[in-house]
């Protein structure tokens, strides 16, 4: 446990500005240094021009982004 295909598994952190999920500790998405371990449920956003759920929580890029984050 803890290994995937050889490599170490990474934790996902959340960005508290945007909530893309990333794993580094500069959000890819908006240049934010302000990673959160601590988030609840995952939404891959495809289309978020077409998506009402993307509209809701304000995203407007592709990508896999947290719920909620704490």
């Amino acid at each position: 446990m803890g290994k995937r295909r050889g490599k170490e598994m990474s934790k996902k952190v959340a960005c508290k500005n945007c909530k893309y999920l990333s794993e580094g500790n500069e959000c890819p998405m908006c240049h934010s240094g302000q990673p959160v371990q601590n988030w609840k449920g995952r939404i891959y956003i495809v289309q978020p021009e077409n998506s009402d759920i993307a509209k809701q929580l304000s995203i407007t890029k592709e990508g896999e982004y947290a719920i909620k984050v704490t």
